[in-house]
């Protein structure tokens, strides 16, 4: 299971959703459903985007649990 972090990482960077959404040049709509891991995939471009203006590595923003640990979450 992939677990998105995102909402972590805009909170660190006091940075809201329609600012990063116009800053990284995708729909606010397009980047909620990022945001709760309601998509099925992500660009890396747009991935590449997020780093640069959150200023952070990809697996800051995405992380990988296994079913056992996502059941005891």
């Amino acid at each position: 299971m992939i677990v998105v972090n995102l909402d972590m990482m805009m909170a660190k960077r006091k940075i809201s959703l329609g600012e990063l959404a116009e800053r990284i040049d995708i729909t606010p709509a397009n980047l909620s459903i990022f945001k709760t891991g309601k998509a099925k995939a992500v660009r890396f471009s747009t991935l590449e985007r997020l780093c640069q203006v959150l200023d952070c590595q990809p697996a800051d923003l995405l992380e990988y649990r296994s079913d056992n640990e996502s059941e005891t979450k």
